[in-house]
């Protein structure tokens, strides 16, 4: 065995007889400055230790999500009607979709962008193939031409008024045109307005009648409304309740849908009601009526990873657009892409990087609204994103940890003057590259050792200068003596 001395002559603090040692006042105030030393020095070095550290590195774009790109949206058109707002995407790749409905939502809305009611058409408009009559016959015009003035006479004096919103410049509405006379004179003859009274077919046209036609909210011509007696009441905002006929626009076609509107009128003298199934094609036929001239489109779309457009126009095949009167003037309540951030990664997200996470919705709560008149009209809104990819990983634990991915862009835009029809236009360019956030946790032993060293490298500083300063007053008290050195 190891006997006692042997053990004690290893001993690195050999210890000094207390009796052989002298404390001093500035010992004790050293001593005092060195404590708070050691513990200021040890609170930074573990608020450092604590706090995350972050690598930021451009990689080549890894995602998990494939090919496709997720874009989700909530935009509010306050001078665009839901009747003919459609939602395309296309592609530098050939990719061209129109009038996206699958996963896109259209809810009405008046100037002031609030709700005037339910989801707007949640069934797809029967599409036109008979536009107007083959035969190029002369035909008589049975219809009553409309002014504002004598617009509500007629409402309240027939059962059923049917109107044809039209412009002389639009080739739809010319091609309507005769068909659409010889339906009233049709009609005429078997329900005479001043025997009967329950159904009457005129015509407005919006190039003379424009405020008549913007307080019904005619986009598109010709645009054909249904007016019922009773129904057409002034209720939210002013706005009238009636409906918009999408059939069939040949004579026979338009003549069975009156004939079955006004099968649903109590007469007095033979009944011309057609058959059931007629009454099927002409109601799917029908849609409810823009309460406004404004509309809010939410949804979403994929898109592939390529350059790319998402438009939102006045998008019709069998109606004409009047591009002076067409305002795009929109504000944007949400534009982003990917996956929505839950309030969790949102946090951890701000945790990690605290300047993370403000460009994942860059467009959020921007008004883009134009005053319509003669200097603004014919205006594209144009907004150019660029896109790029955000991954944040974790090291923890010795292993790597995906916290969350992110798509954050730029945006600019402008407007642009064109002759065609205004559209939106959302133009997006996803980045081939991706930027990779990687949180590098800190070494528990390095924390340790730099503790050590805290300590030990103050405690020796504060030695030091407390032998310099007690040989200094040694020698200051032997010049006061006046001994030799």
């Amino acid at each position: 065995m190891i006997s006692a001395s042997k053990l004690k002559s290893v001993d690195f603090y050999r210890k000094i007889p207390r009796d052989l040692t002298e404390a001093s006042l500035s010992g004790a105030g050293l001593s005092i400055i060195a404590a708070v030393a050691m513990m200021f020095l040890f609170g930074m070095e573990l608020s450092n230790y604590l706090t995350v550290s972050t690598l930021t590195s451009i990689i080549v774009d890894r995602s998990s999500d494939g090919e496709f790109l997720l874009m989700d949206f909530n935009i509010s058109f306050p001078a665009l009607s839901c009747e003919f707002a459609s939602v395309d995407v296309s592609d530098v790749l050939g990719t061209n979709r129109l009038n996206i409905t699958k996963t896109v939502r259209k809810f009405s809305i008046d100037p002031n962008l609030i709700p005037t009611g339910a989801e707007f058409h949640s069934r797809p408009i029967p599409k036109v193939s008979k536009h107007g009559d083959d035969s190029e016959e002369e035909y008589a015009d049975g219809s009553d031409s409309l002014t504002a003035e004598d617009f509500e006479k007629y409402a309240h004096q027939y059962s059923i008024l049917v109107v044809n919103f039209f412009a002389p410049w639009c080739y739809w509405s010319n091609r309507l045109k005769p068909s659409w006379a010889r339906a009233a004179k049709i009609i005429k003859e078997r329900y005479d307005p001043k025997i009967d009274g329950r159904i009457l077919l005129g015509k407005v046209d919006c190039t003379r009648e424009g405020e008549l036609c913007r307080r019904h909210h005619i986009q598109g011509y010709p645009s054909i409304r249904i007016f019922m007696k009773g129904s057409d009441v002034k209720e939210n905002h002013g706005h009238h309740e009636h409906e918009s006929y999408y059939g069939e626009r040949d004579t026979d076609s338009l003549v069975a849908a009156m004939e079955t509107l006004v099968a649903s009128i109590p007469r007095y003298s033979s009944n011309m009601a057609l058959a059931d199934e007629s009454n099927h094609s002409v109601e799917t036929a029908k849609r409810p009526a823009p309460l406004t001239s404004g509309c809010r489109i939410e949804g979403f779309v994929r898109v592939k990873k390529v350059p790319g457009t998402l438009v939102i126009s006045a998008h019709s095949g069998s109606h004409s657009f009047d591009p002076s009167q067409i305002n795009v003037s929109h504000v944007i309540s949400q534009f982003s892409f990917g996956k929505k951030l839950s309030q969790r990664m949102l946090f951890e997200v701000k945790r990690l990087t605290p300047y993370l996470g403000g460009s994942h919705d860059q467009l959020m709560g921007r008004s883009y609204i134009i005053n319509h008149d003669h200097a603004n009209a014919n205006v594209t809104i144009e907004h150019y994103l660029q896109v790029v990819k955000t991954e944040i990983v974790s090291r923890r634990y010795s292993q790597e940890l995906k916290l969350l991915e992110e798509y954050e862009y730029t945006a600019h835009s402008s407007l642009v003057h064109s002759v065609y029809v205004p559209v939106a236009k959302f133009h997006f360019e996803p980045s081939p590259m991706q930027v990779l956030v990687t949180e590098v946790p800190k070494s528990f032993s390095h924390f340790v050792t730099n503790v050590c060293a805290i300590i030990g490298g103050v405690f020796t500083v504060a030695g030091i200068l407390d032998s310099v300063l007690h040989t200094t007053l040694r020698l200051v008290k032997k010049i006061d003596l006046g001994k030799q050195f």
